[in-house]
């Protein structure tokens, strides 16, 4: 990575992507709230995670050289962080849906793209 970043700045990056959160769910059920809570404190954990893997990622590739010892040739491996990078990412996706299955079905409002109108206004 090009830049080292502290522990204070992913602090401060958590925390607002812990705020982000709670506003994207805070339709969830009160009774839901312990059980959000800790989902929300990982998923944000997470995302600052994920961010930092693609800055990696992005400037080293998800492969590198290796070799066993100096008599062989080396052969292009993955690197550690892909992998870590690739499980993170799984983990996080489930987090997500797990939260938005909480939001009580009647919040869930798909963009309207004037499908329904449209369709609902062929039968006059």
């Amino acid at each position: 990575m090009t830049d080292i970043i502290t522990y204070d700045e992913k602090l401060k990056r958590i925390k607002k992507e812990i705020k982000r959160l709670k506003q994207i769910y805070k339709d969830i059920q009160e009774e839901h709230r312990d059980i959000t809570a800790g989902l929300i404190q990982r998923a944000a954990y997470m995302r600052v995670e994920l961010e930092i893997y693609e800055e990696d990622l992005a400037l080293y590739g998800y492969v590198e050289p290796f070799t066993q010892s100096p008599n062989t040739p080396p052969y292009d491996r993955e690197r550690p962080v892909a992998r870590l990078y690739n499980s993170m990412n799984k983990n996080y996706q489930s987090i997500i849906k797990q939260l938005t299955d909480l939001i009580p079905k009647e919040t869930v409002k798909p963009d309207d793209d004037g499908f329904e109108s449209f369709v609902g206004g062929r039968g006059d």
